[in-house]
């Protein structure tokens, strides 16, 4: 077999292909069928999930806050996802743009405004509505579910399938990330059930962000141009993009993905300083002040905080509902983050996907969240209203109560589709890996295969039970909890593996440095003792001299080597490897010394 076909081989699509494809198709098929009934059974789930596993939702995402920060903290930080020389493939701006644009950056746009305004009207439990106290939390939660406790999750996965991919040489698959659990048994039906539940969260996660990118791009052009806002709407916007997408997956990560993230990241950038600028701009510096130190105050009481004693449901439709729909998430960022990271240490990927997008949550919900509320507040008003009637235009009106709103909806809507087409792109491509043996270069019909069937279930979702918000909601909270259990478990892996090399490396240095230091002590030891070789033992036969000479250099040469080993030895090291090099030093030294000196009286001898 040459070369050629062993790519081909690895690019074939796989069992968990066939078998999470029929299962996704199916499920497409219920839902064209028979809408109502596909709604029934979800809205089932979801109650029976929420009531039983919503604490394990809340617990397990805190969890993953303070596993990851303190992966980065700890020793493990300095480990690199990759061999000892890799580099980084990208530059800071292109990693952090591809971040955003790989489809997180959609929840940013849509919820930017939403969920302040949403909060201002239904605050959590304890919490007046329409109060001072409701906006500042409306703010506050709405940064809370899209900083560090997402980009824990994301991280979580990314790490793992980035360390196995580029370190251990395992292909790009969940199933990957447990082979310090298995071992080889990966390779069989214990690892295509694994990943096969990831392929299902994963296109389960991505048709949420396809329907809420559809729902939102309808709105845009409904407020725009009286377009009505429907269904139909929406998923002739999905066909659209799916359309498009097909240009960007032809491009590869590379050039595709790439360029469109760029673009995204400046126009997301653009509308940022355009709102901060033009809106009010000191009431958005003292809600992003606000923001900040309610968020670092609040953020364990916000982690674990649920409502045994009150029959609220906020919990359930918000907080847990961002949690599962994250987790269900995690399998498509985690390798779309690990294709782009590799030769970064852990706590450079851990500082940029952790800190960097938290800080930008908190910057971008105080800005279009504080000035949509700065409107209902202080301004206008009328914005809440609009926004529980029709949730997806809650940003477009907010920019039209600022100057030139007609530029800023268009490049809005720009910003929705570009990110809405880097979604599918990046989705499909991560999809075709984790079913195609884990290549870097999957088969583009099986990426396209993977963009119909995604798209059909964000229409089936937007179709069931009169579609919208809430299918959405519900399918990601229910596919997400076998994923989140195989999440658990990738925590375990990290730690085996993390461990065992952190032992190795730190074996290579110490052993690097005994020989360095042995080095350096037999090096100034010799030059002593040559110096120190005189004329007289050369030419005397005298056994009572070379015996006393002897003696002598012996005596010399044991203080000047502990002498040299107590100077020289780095701390850790001096009690460690003392007694090995004294002895063994020695030794070779007494040997060496009495072979030239034997060997320069019996020429003098002679002569």
């Amino acid at each position: 077999m040459n070369e050629n076909q062993k790519i081909d081989e690895t690019q074939k699509p796989t069992t968990v292909f066939y078998a999470a494809g029929i299962i996704v198709l199916l499920f497409v098929i219920w839902g064209a069928i028979s809408p109502t009934s596909l709604n029934e059974a979800a809205q089932s789930g979801l109650s029976w999930t929420i009531e039983n596993f919503g604490w394990f939702y809340m617990l397990i995402t805190a969890f993953f806050v303070f596993f990851v920060i303190f992966l980065a903290i700890s020793p493990f930080g300095k480990l690199r996802l990759g061999k000892p020389e890799d580099q980084p493939e990208y530059t800071w701006f292109s990693w952090i743009g591809m971040l955003f644009a790989a489809g997180i950056g959609v929840g940013f746009v849509f919820w930017g405004v939403a969920e302040p305004i949403l909060y201002y009207l239904e605050p959590p439990v304890g919490i007046t509505p329409k109060t001072a106290d409701a906006a500042v939390a409306g703010v506050r939660y709405g940064a809370y579910h899209w900083a560090l406790h997402p980009w824990a999750i994301f991280s979580l996965v990314g790490l793992t399938l980035a360390y196995v991919q580029y370190r251990k040489d395992q292909p790009a698959l969940i199933s990957s990330a447990f082979y310090p659990l298995i071992g080889e048994k990966i390779n069989g039906p214990g690892g295509q059930v694994i990943d096969t539940l990831a392929v299902i969260a994963t296109s389960t996660g991505v048709a949420t962000t396809f329907g809420l990118s559809a729902m939102q791009i309808s709105g845009g052009l409904s407020y725009l141009t009286g377009i009505p806002n429907t269904a139909l709407t929406q998923m002739s916007i999905i066909v659209v993009v799916t359309i498009l997408f097909m240009f960007s997956a032809a491009g590869g990560v590379d050039k595709g993905i790439k360029i469109l993230s760029n673009i995204n990241l400046v126009i997301a950038g653009i509308l940022l300083a355009f709102v901060i600028l033009v809106g009010p701009t000191i009431f958005i510096f003292e809600n992003m002040v606000s923001t900040l130190g309610g968020y670092i105050t609040n953020l364990v009481p916000m982690s674990l905080t649920l409502t045994p004693f009150s029959d609220s449901q906020w919990l359930g439709t918000n907080t847990i509902f961002f949690w599962a729909w994250h987790i269900s998430w995690a399998p498509f960022m985690g390798i779309f983050i690990a294709r782009i990271s590799k030769g970064r240490t852990i706590r450079e990927f851990i500082a940029g996907v952790l800190i960097v997008p938290s800080i930008l949550a908190i910057i971008w919900f105080s800005a279009f969240g504080g000035t949509a509320l700065h409107v209902e507040l202080f301004g206008a008003g009328g914005i809440s209203e609009l926004v529980l009637s029709e949730v997806e235009i809650a940003l477009f009106v907010t920019l039209a109560e600022l100057p030139l709103s007609a530029i800023t909806t268009v490049l809005a809507v720009v910003l929705i589709l570009v990110f809405f087409i880097t979604s599918a792109d990046s989705a499909s491509y991560v999809l075709g890996a984790m079913t195609s043996k884990g290549t870097l270069t999957p088969k583009m019909w099986v990426k396209l295969a993977w963009g119909f069937l995604i798209a059909g279930t964000a229409s089936v979702l937007l179709l069931s039970g009169g579609g919208g918000l809430d299918a959405l909601q519900t399918a990601s909270i229910i596919t997400a909890l076998p994923f989140a259990l195989v999440m658990l478990m990738m925590v375990v892996s990290i730690l085996i593996m993390f461990s065992k090399d952190l032992r190795a490396v730190r074996k290579q240095r110490v052993h690097r440095e005994r020989k360095t230091i042995e080095n350096q002590i037999q090096s100034s030891i010799l030059d002593d003792v040559k110096e120190h070789v005189s004329e007289e033992f050369i030419k005397s036969d005298s056994d009572q001299m070379k015996t006393e000479l002897k003696e002598e250099i012996y005596d010399e040469v044991k203080d000047e080597l502990y002498e040299e080993i107590k100077n020289e030895a780095k701390e850790e090291l001096y009690e460690e490897i003392k007694e090995d090099i004294y002895k063994d030093i020695k030794e070779d030294l007494y040997e060496e010394v009495k072979e030239g000196f034997k060997e320069m009286f019996d020429e003098d001898k002679d002569s």
